[in-house]
Formats: C-alpha cells, sequence, structure tokens
C-alpha cells in the first residue's frame, strides 16, 4: 500500500516537473533588434525592454543585428524555432522588403505581438549647415540635381522611404548614402559625409536639442510637440498633405506558426511593458506615439501601412517590383 502511495507520489511529482518545464518562459529569451545601437528602433527597444522583463519574468538578452535593411535579422528571427525565445524588435522596413527586391519576407510572416508606436520623421541637417530651412534645401536640390548627398539605410529604409514621398510631390534627385541605421547615418552627417538625412526623431531629438543638428521641417502635417518650433513639411511641400500622417514604427515580432499560450503570454507582457511610466515617458520625449496594439488590429495596420508606403514608391519609381503582382492593392 506504501508502495502504491510513494508511487503515485512519484508520478505527480514528474508530471509537475514536466508541466513546469513547459511553462513559457522558463529560461531567458532572445530579442533580435533590428538596427545597429543607437538607432531608433534600438532606442525603443531598450527602453521596453526591462518592462518586458519583468512582466515575463525572466531576462530578454538584446542582441543588435543590422543589415540588409532588416533583412539580415528577420531572416535570422525567422530560421529560429517557433517557439517564441526568439523574438524580433523590428520596424517598419520589411513591410517594403518584397517592394524593394530585397526579400520575399515581410511581417504577413510573422504574429505581431505588439506594435508599440509609431514615430514621426524629420529632415535633418548639421548645426552648421548652410540650408536654414527646407526651401534652402529644395533649390540646391533643384539646381544642382544628382549632386546632394542624403543618408539613408538602404532599400526600404526611413530615409529612403521620405525621399519617395518626396520625390512624389517635387524635384529631388539627391544621391543616397546608405548606413546601417539612423545612428550610424546621423553620425557620418555630423562628421560632414553626407548633406542632410530624413531620421525618425526618436534617433535625432537629443542632438537637435543639444544643438549639434537643425530640424528643416518634421514629416507631419502639423509641427509635434517634442519640436514645437519646426515646421511641418507640408509648409515647404504642400503636396505631401496626402500621404501623412505617416512615419516608421516599432513593434515586437515572432513566427506566425509559434503556439498559441507562448503568443498570449508574450502580447500580455508587452502591453503592460508598454503601459509602463518609464516607457510612456520615453517615447513622449522622443516625439513618437504610443500605439500597444496586437493580433488582428496591429495587422491591419501594417497591411494599411504596407499599400501606402508600396504605392508611393511604385509612383515614383522607386520600388523594384510592381506591388500589385505581389497582391498589395491600391489603399
Amino acid at each position: 500500500m506504501i508502495s502504491r502511495f510513494l508511487g503515485a507520489v512519484a508520478a505527480l511529482s514528474l508530471m509537475a516537473g514536466i508541466s513546469f518545464a513547459d511553462e513559457f518562459p522558463d529560461r531567458e529569451v532572445l530579442g533580435v533588434v533590428m538596427w545597429g545601437a543607437g538607432g531608433a528602433t534600438d532606442t525603443v527597444a531598450r527602453a521596453i525592454n526591462p518592462a518586458a522583463e519583468e512582466a515575463l519574468g525572466k531576462s530578454i538578452v538584446v542582441l543588435n543585428k543590422s543589415g540588409g535593411a532588416g533583412a539580415i535579422s528577420t531572416a535570422f528571427v525567422n530560421a529560429a524555432p517557433s517557439d517564441g525565445y526568439t523574438f524580433l524588435y523590428g520596424a517598419e522596413n520589411p513591410q517594403l522588403h518584397p517592394i524593394m527586391g530585397v526579400s520575399k519576407l515581410d511581417y504577413s510572416s510573422f504574429y505581431p505581438v505588439n506594435i508599440l508606436g509609431r514615430g514621426v520623421a524629420v529632415i535633418a541637417v548639421r548645426a552648421d549647415s548652410k540650408y536654414q530651412t527646407m526651401d534652402d534645401l529644395l533649390a540646391d536640390i533643384k539646381a544642382n540635381p544628382g549632386a546632394i548627398k542624403m543618408g539613408a539605410t538602404g532599400p526600404g529604409g526611413l530615409p529612403g522611404t521620405v525621399g519617395a514621398l518626396i520625390k512624389n510631390s517635387v524635384d529631388f534627385d539627391v544621391i543616397a548614402i546608405p548606413f546601417d541605421g539612423e545612428g550610424p547615418g546621423l553620425t557620418a552627417m555630423l562628421g560632414g559625409e553626407v548633406d542632410f538625412m530624413p531620421s525618425g526623431i526618436s534617433a535625432a531629438a537629443e542632438q537637435i536639442k543639444a544643438g549639434k543638428m537643425r530640424a528643416l521641417a518634421v514629416v507631419n502635417p502639423e509641427p509635434v510637440d517634442t519640436l514645437p518650433d519646426v515646421p511641418a513639411i507640408t509648409d515647404a511641400i504642400p503636396g505631401m498633405a496626402k500621404f501623412l500622417p505617416w512615419g516608421p514604427f516599432y513593434g515586437v515580432f515572432i513566427k506566425n506558426d509559434g503556439p498559441d499560450d507562448v503568443k498570449a503570454t508574450l502580447v500580455s507582457a508587452f502591453k503592460t511593458a508598454a503601459e509602463s511610466e518609464e516607457f510612456k515617458t520615453l517615447m513622449a520625449n522622443r516625439g513618437n506615439v504610443i500605439m500597444n496594439i496586437s493580433g488582428d488590429e496591429a495587422s491591419a495596420f501594417l497591411k494599411k501601412w504596407q499599400q501606402v508606403t508600396a504605392w508611393a514608391l511604385q509612383d515614383t519609381g522607386a520600388a523594384k517590383v510592381n506591388p500589385e503582382s505581389l497582391g498589395i492593392m491600391r489603399p
């Protein structure tokens, strides 16, 4: 009788051990950042990470894996096991990879754990630049086609996309010089390697406030609280209004075929993390708009963003692949 009792206890203990081992997460998690250190995506990822760790109850190791306009990190996460232990701290770039011929992978292959927020872009120059206004820059570009150097981050990156939106409204023949992220590109601009750079406010705000850079315009239909004295780009380019509001976005993504319970755990953790006061403060200070959406709502946002941007690129001749051939219809 005693042996049967002990056997039952042992069996229950084994089952409890198996249940515990199956809980997610039972070890540290890897968050792969699409861009290099110091850029907008990296800043948002490192801001949300502490609160997400607390909500998950496990450490999240942050790995910067830049290259290929975000395609390398996206492929890396896509090749990882579908267990949720490797996720992507991603920006908007993969939504444009098929259109730009960079990769067939976009966010349709991933589950949006959370679209944390969206940013507002700014046209930045060095503080000692000869360009005092957006009109100054546009006049020089028109007078010297193909001579003015623009900092970029590769095909489908924020700078190139902003350039395509501008080009759809005015003469905008510039030389795009690619860098591994907005951070390195802005640093290169400060060193005189490029003349200007479209960038997310989150990557450029501190340098602007420190007086090392000047913002010529915000890529928004009206000024923003972060840089209230910087004019909207529509003041210089009224035709941009049809594309706005537009901007980069930042989110957390895992593979589509991840387990439902893992998705639910991550969704809950990042929803809680995005509500933390520390994260809200950083996003506000960086000029970003909190979104904190997941699942179907996030998927609808991703689809709409892709349609608007892909067709803007197609209409300016920047797209390498016709969006319609990829099943992306005009919005």
